[in-house]
């Protein structure tokens, strides 16, 4: 198995647990956060529906510069719309993965902010980057719902509130 098959791999079984998460975010819910510094519900959620497509940046650039970048998060204001956002994301992720070569895992990409870099990496070090950010944000979800008193899905084996 070479490294984009290895990534194909790990991107399809993230996106089925990621999938179980976002569909329970329950919409009533979705200025809530559990401390000041904390995002709201809503940014973290729509932040996870957009982590997919951060492969298809890491294949398609030579990096990202905060200081150029215009971000706005796409607004979401309903379960629909942040399902539609994530399984659009998960598509694109999926298709630039489909055409990456092991060479091109190995090319540099460049984090910075103007003339301060941050670093440079493989951008194989970058899609696995992106796949963990995943993961971490899936489990903050998690926890926020947790403390919103919804049962929450196993990722890799039950969870507290399955039964089996």
């Amino acid at each position: 198995m070479n490294k984009v098959e290895v990534f194909q791999r790990d991107f399809e079984k993230e996106i089925v647990i990621t999938r179980k998460f976002l569909a329970i975010v329950p919409e009533d819910k979705f200025d809530w956060k559990p401390h000041p510094k904390s995002m709201t519900l809503r940014q973290l959620a729509t932040h996870i529906a957009e982590l997919p497509s951060w492969i298809s940046m890491a294949l398609n650039t030579d990096g990202l510069d905060f200081a150029t970048m215009d971000y706005k998060p796409t607004p979401i204001n309903d379960t629909k719309s942040l399902m539609e956002l994530f399984e659009k994301s998960v598509v694109d992720g999926r298709k630039n993965l489909a055409k990456a070569t092991d060479e091109a895992l190995d090319e540099p990409w460049t984090l910075r902010e103007g003339e301060k870099i941050y670093s440079t990496d493989p951008k194989a070090d970058v899609i696995r980057m992106s796949l963990s950010q995943i993961i971490h944000h899936r489990a903050q979800l998690g926890v926020f719902l947790r403390l919103l008193d919804i049962p929450i899905p196993g990722s890799y084996g039950p969870s507290a509130d399955e039964q089996f």
